[in-house]
């Protein structure tokens, strides 16, 4: 098995931007999701909301991060210092806070134009502990960024090929690996081979993880990552072949063990 993808998602829900090579940190991949957009309230905003967030690529700069998006002019956006911190939750149903920096008005008015509602941009100050919710509860001594629950999500092709199959078979054209958003991709496994990966550890080029359970999925891979229009596939798929006790699942959730660098081509072994 080879690595044959890496993407890091630079703002929250916004476009992917795509990678030979990445550092890895025990919260996630270098500069992944350590931005996010947040509402009046300070819960963030993503896909599921706003589907024109894939409008927007963001790309870290030393110090900061340009944005860009058609018909809107470029902004360089300084990493915040020297301002207070704001509490926020990635989920409004989550009680726990953690702390951001926010950018400032600049950014907050670029978004504001380019998704036409009120947001603020904020950085995280420092990478949170998994928190405990209504259906699991996370180790606590992990760390993770804004992402959604764990800090790196790893897909493999194989798996994307049959659920293509699935796909052509009931009438529906393939989606692409850019519905899943995934930080890794694995070329080489059989389908759903990463169903058996749970619980053990995994190897890639130099750098170890542990597998710590599968993904289960929301409408967000509903949403065309290039042009934000939103469908019904593949989640009703998913819902067919992949209803697995009540969740919908595509891709593994991967915690690292230590820091390092990963690239493409690089060996995927499993590692107990």
């Amino acid at each position: 098995m080879r690595l044959s993808g890496i993407t890091t998602y630079p703002v929250k829900g916004c476009h992917g931007l795509v990678h030979d090579e990445a550092d890895v940190r025990q919260w996630g991949l270098a500069e992944d999701r350590r931005w996010m957009l947040v509402d009046a309230e300070g819960v963030g905003v993503t896909q599921r909301e706003v589907t024109s967030l894939v409008r927007v690529h963001a790309r870290p700069r030393p110090g900061g991060l340009l944005l860009s998006a058609d018909g809107h002019p470029d902004l360089l956006v300084p990493e915040p210092t020297d301002v207070t911190a704001m509490p926020v939750r990635t989920f409004r149903r989550r009680v726990l806070r953690v702390d951001a920096l926010p950018a400032g008005p600049a950014a907050d008015a670029w978004f504001g134009a380019v998704l036409d509602r009120s947001v603020r941009l904020v950085r995280l100050a420092r990478p949170a502990r998994h928190i405990r919710r209504e259906d699991k509860e996370y180790d606590p001594g992990d760390q993770v960024s804004f992402a959604d629950a764990y800090p790196v999500l790893l897909t493999s092709t194989a798996s994307l090929a049959a659920l293509g199959d699935w796909l052509v078979a009931g009438g529906q054209q393939p989606v692409p690996m850019t519905r899943f958003r995934p930080n890794l991709v694995v070329d080489g496994a059989s389908a759903w081979a990463e169903d058996d990966w749970v619980g053990r550890g995994l190897r890639i080029g130099g750098v170890r993880f542990r597998a710590a359970g599968p993904s289960a999925r929301c409408l967000v891979v509903t949403t065309d990552q290039e042009t934000g229009v939103r469908g019904r596939e593949p989640l009703r798929t998913l819902a067919r072949h992949r209803n697995i006790d009540r969740k919908l699942l595509f891709g593994l959730n991967l915690v690292p063990l230590e820091a390092g660098r990963v690239k493409l081509g690089d060996p995927v072994e499993l590692a107990d």
